[in-house]
């Protein structure tokens, strides 16, 4: 075992920032997860799902509110055994882990591997998602984790450092 895997979700299109809509090349999440790689030379994986979601942000939260099962995904990660710490990273929908994220962390086995959680918030914080991550990395010793606000994240690496640095 070796090293460190960044394993993240993210959304570009329109996004939230506090009241406001803003169109982004590139979602919250995956910022800070880019800050992540470039501080621990991890190694990244960003799930996507087959059937991207809408980037309307109103269209989007209608797709996302009424998900009940898995979705998808256009690549699987197979395994993470050759990792011994996992960045798992996305964002807060409807209070929770999007479900096309949950449908990739149910195939892993996470059993003895150091978790550590990141998620990008407008607001609600890690919301239910601890409740979630703990069900889906049984086995896993699950660290602190780092909530940033989207509309933060821009500014943060310093916090995100911080925070690597605390989880060691």
């Amino acid at each position: 075992m070796s090293g460190d895997l960044i394993l993240y979700f993210s959304r570009a299109g329109e996004n939230y920032y506090e009241g406001d809509l803003k169109v982004v090349e590139k979602g919250n999440t995956e910022v800070v997860a880019d800050y992540i790689k470039e501080i621990t030379n991890g190694d990244v994986f960003k799930v996507e799902p087959e059937i991207p979601y809408p980037e309307d942000y109103m269209e989007c939260t209608e797709v996302t509110k009424n998900e009940k099962n898995g979705r998808v995904l256009k690549e699987t990660l197979e395994d993470v055994g050759d990792y011994e710490g996992v960045y798992i990273g996305f964002p807060i929908w409807w209070g929770k882990m999007p479900i096309v994220f949950e449908s990739q962390l149910d195939k892993l086995d996470f059993k003895g591997k150091v978790v550590k959680p990141f998620v990008t918030h407008e607001g609600s914080g890690f919301g239910k998602s601890k409740k979630q991550l703990k069900k889906l990395c049984k086995g896993a010793d699950i660290r602190n984790g780092l909530e940033i606000k989207g509309s933060d994240v821009l500014g943060s690496k310093d916090k995100v450092k911080y925070w690597i640095n605390d989880n060691l």
